[in-house]
């Protein structure tokens, strides 16, 4: 039996990431091996990714499809920022996903929010 204060775990966690300065961030090839990395440091598994390099100095957006959900990105290259969304569920570790991304973008800061998705209101003991 749960107590009064237990919760329901949650169906996944998302976690957003701004990458500020880095590498790559007009590379569509580069960023799509780096969002491949993360799933797979994570423990998750690909199904499919698409990838767009907009023109000239142009940044990429991308979003690489998960069995546990998605990692997506969209980069500004003339502001020197990447937006990161990683979302996973099952026994996928997201955060093993953004010290991957880190790692592979270097960026010089990143901040990085983590939500907890699917919560519920605690559970009180049927009387």
């Amino acid at each position: 039996m749960q107590g009064m204060n237990d919760t329901v775990p949650a169906t996944g966690t998302h976690i957003l990431i701004d990458h500020f300065g880095g590498k790559g961030l007009t590379d569509p090839d580069q960023i799509e091996r780096a969002l491949q990395e993360a799933a797979m440091a994570a423990g998750a598994t690909i199904l499919s990714g698409s990838f767009h390099k907009f023109g000239g100095h142009g940044g990429v957006t991308g979003v690489l499809l998960l069995a546990e959900s998605h990692i997506s990105i969209h980069t500004w290259p003339e502001k020197g920022y990447a937006a990161i969304d990683v979302f996973m569920c099952g026994t996928a570790r997201p955060e093993l996903a953004a010290a991957s991304l880190k790692t592979s973008l270097r960026p010089e800061r990143a901040e990085i929010t983590q939500i907890r998705r699917g919560l519920t209101e605690p559970i009180i003991p049927a009387i």
